[in-house]
């Protein structure tokens, strides 16, 4: 069975809104043969990274960057990933109250340095997110854990 593992940083009321709305779109009754495991980014380590065939990214951009947590996930699984894991598939789904331009090319940029590949256009939300881009991030999940099965 494929695994999808959704590494998330969920300190906000909205990108906790956006995380449920991914999960449940990864585990639509539809898609079959995929585990969907969910993971808070300080506590997800290399081997559950190492044990997954497919990731979504979750984070709030703070002061526009990527947060600290999401950060510390790649800062941790980096190294113990960096051969292993060449050319698997990621998502990513983002908030801000102002802009996610450096959380979005943060993300980018160690993700190209991982070799994971990007299968879905980011979803990426400034200020409340509305219920089209609650859906998006359905969207965002279902269509990365269809893409494992």
């Amino acid at each position: 069975m494929a695994r999808l593992l959704v590494v998330h940083h969920t300190p906000s009321p909205a990108v906790h809104a956006m995380h449920l709305r991914v999960l449940e779109g990864a585990r639509h009754p539809e898609i079959s043969g995929v585990e969907v495991v969910s993971a808070a980014a300080l506590t997800a380590s290399p081997v559950a990274a190492l044990e997954a065939d497919g990731y979504l990214l979750g984070s709030p951009a703070n002061l526009g960057y990527l947060s600290g947590a999401l950060k510390h996930f790649f800062d941790t699984i980096y190294y113990p990933c960096l051969e292993e894991t060449k050319g698997r598939p990621y998502g990513v789904y983002l908030h801000g109250n102002d802009d996610c331009t450096g959380a979005l090319q943060a993300v980018e940029t160690i993700t190209t340095g991982l070799g994971w590949k990007p299968t879905q256009a980011p979803v990426v939300v400034t200020g409340r997110p509305s219920t089209k881009d609650l859906d998006q991030c359905w969207e965002l999940g279902a269509a990365s854990a269809a893409a494992l099965s």
